[in-house]
């Protein structure tokens, strides 16, 4: 049994959505006692990074028409190289994008959202989230399938392997394209990407407004982590809509998430429950958030916060 995986990238580097979808499609692999064959598009990283994480083949793309992101070409391209029986994607908001065209093209099942390996192959059996996260439900679909792995939830897990590289040629033009890019614009370098984070501090309307967001960014600084805010927030402006985390936003699974001023609704709760362990800080004890928190804090966040700012440093030796 074939396994196929896309290593997503960046700007020619390996994202670690993608390093973590060649660690799952090994796991897969191990199930079907066969290798994994990863597939990455304009990349300039160098394969040894797939290897060390089960990819015993690289299949490089180099291709012009593939330099701006196009869900319909990206899909098209994937389709011609990857022959097997099993295709897997992170669960980023481009991969995600491409899938269910990659699954059409295929003619492939689709089941996304899965966060561990497959406990059978004949028919691929596997638990997925559904429902915003509130069950798992376990699918098993017969022939080819196209897998999508949730963010943080697999891990990359080192299982290195003696690999080779190849290239590939793939017959994608312009004319596929089907979005006009205009212009692009790059994020910051030097901020945490939220979906990849490992730990992210949120906020919600508890800060009373936009300028008090010095102690979050502080605090999410010392902590090497990414920032995030509930939807109200986001939605009066306070914060940038790319931080929105919950049902209608980005869904997360950080290794912590630390919710400060945010009272749990469940429509946020649906976007964050994948988080392994959540903190929550909220001067309401009767809060809602505090029935899905692993450690909670009643009291006023203007205070809390502060203190821990400096307890962190004093840990780890910063002025």
């Amino acid at each position: 049994m074939a396994i196929f995986v896309y290593a997503e990238s960046y700007d020619g580097k390996y994202k670690k959505a993608g390093l973590e979808a060649v660690a799952y499609a090994k796991a897969t692999a191990d199930v079907a006692g066969d290798t994994v064959t990863a597939i990455a598009i304009n990349v300039t990283d160098a394969s040894d990074e797939l290897y060390k994480y089960g990819a015993s083949k690289v299949v490089k793309i180099d291709n012009a028409t593939l330099k701006n992101f196009d869900a319909n070409v990206f899909a098209k391209a994937l389709a011609e190289v990857a022959q097997g029986e099993v295709i897997v994607l992170p669960s980023t908001n481009d991969a995600a994008s491409i899938a269910p065209l990659l699954a059409l093209k295929a003619d492939a099942s689709l089941v996304t959202n899965v966060e561990k390996a497959p406990t059978a192959l004949a028919p691929f059996t596997v638990a997925r989230k559904a429902f915003s996260g509130k069950g798992i439900e376990t699918v098993a679909v017969q022939g080819k399938v196209v897998v999508t792995v949730l963010q943080n939830a697999f891990g990359t897990k080192e299982n290195a392997v003696t690999g080779s590289e190849e290239t590939a040629t793939v017959s994608v033009t312009d004319a596929d394209a089907k979005v006009k890019v205009i212009s692009v614009e790059h994020a910051s370098s030097d901020k945490v990407d939220l979906k990849e984070a490992e730990t992210v501090v949120s906020a919600g309307r508890g800060l009373k407004g936009p300028e008090n967001w010095g102690m979050i960014e502080e605090l999410a600084d010392l902590l090497g982590a990414a920032t995030a805010s509930s939807k109200p927030v986001a939605d009066i402006g306070w914060r940038p809509h790319a931080e929105h985390v919950g049902q209608t936003g980005k869904a997360i699974a950080p290794n912590l998430y630390i919710a400060i001023g945010i009272s749990g609704a469940i429509q946020h709760l649906a976007g964050v429950n994948g988080s392994k362990t959540i903190v929550v800080i909220n001067s309401d004890a009767e809060a809602p958030f505090f029935k899905a928190a692993d450690y909670g804090i009643v009291g006023d966040a203007f205070e809390i916060v502060p203190k821990l700012i400096e307890e962190i440093k004093k840990f780890k030796g910063v002025a």
